[in-house]
C-alpha cells in the first residue's frame, strides 16, 4: 500500500508542474489578472530589493525602478507556478503525516489493547491461584477435620525430605 501511495504522490506532484505552466499561461492573458498580478510583481520587487539592500548594507532610502510589464508579469506568472507546486507538495506532507499518525495511532491502539489484555488475563491468573490456595487451605482443614492430616500436609513432607537430604550431605 505504501509504495502504491508514494508513487501516486510522485505522479500528482509531476502533474502539478504542467497544470502551473498552463496557470501561467492563462494569468498571463486575462486583463483583469494581468493587471493584478502586475501589481504584485511590482510590490514583490520592491519588497525583495529592500531586502537584498539591507542584507548587504547599501542604502534602503533610494528609489527602486519599477519592472516593466513583461518582466512583471513573467515574474508574477513564475511565483503563482512555484506557489502551485509549493502548495500541491505542502498539501501531499500535510497527508502523508496525517496518514502516518493515523497508522502509529492505530499501532499504539493495538498495543494499549494487548497490554490491557495481558493485565486482565494477569488479574484472572491471580484469583485464580488465591481460589485454588483457598481450596488447599480448605482441604487441609477438611483433612484435619477427618484425621487425614499426615496425607494432605505436604508442606511437612516437602521440608522434611529437604531437611534429610541436607542431614546426609553434612
Amino acid at each position: 500500500m505504501l509504495p502504491l501511495l508514494k508513487l501516486g504522490t510522485l505522479a500528482l506532484k509531476t502533474l502539478s508542474k504542467p497544470v502551473a505552466s498552463r496557470l501561467k499561461h492563462q494569468a498571463a492573458i486575462h486583463p483583469r489578472f494581468r493587471q493584478l498580478i502586475v501589481n504584485m510583481a511590482q510590490s514583490n520587487h520592491q519588497i525583495t530589493t529592500k531586502m537584498q539592500r539591507r542584507i548587504y548594507g547599501h542604502a534602503t532610502d533610494v528609489e527602486i525602478r519599477p519592472l516593466n510589464e513583461e518582466k512583471a508579469v513573467q515574474a508574477a506568472v513564475d511565483l503563482i507556478g512555484e506557489l502551485f507546486v509549493f502548495s500541491v507538495a505542502g498539501l501531499l506532507l500535510i497527508f502523508e503525516v496525517q496518514r502516518s499518525a493515523r497508522s502509529e495511532a492505530r499501532k499504539e491502539e493495538l498495543r494499549r489493547k494487548d497490554l490491557e489484555a495481558m493485565k486482565q488475563r494477569n488479574d484472572e491468573l491471580a484469583e485464580e491461584v488465591e481460589l485454588l490456595k483457598h481450596r488447599f487451605e480448605e482441604l487441609e482443614q477438611l483433612a484435619r477435620g477427618r484425621g487425614l492430616t499426615g496425607i494432605l500436609n505436604f508442606k511437612n513432607i516437602v521440608s522434611s525430605k529437604e531437611n534429610g537430604k541436607t542431614e546426609k550431605t553434612a
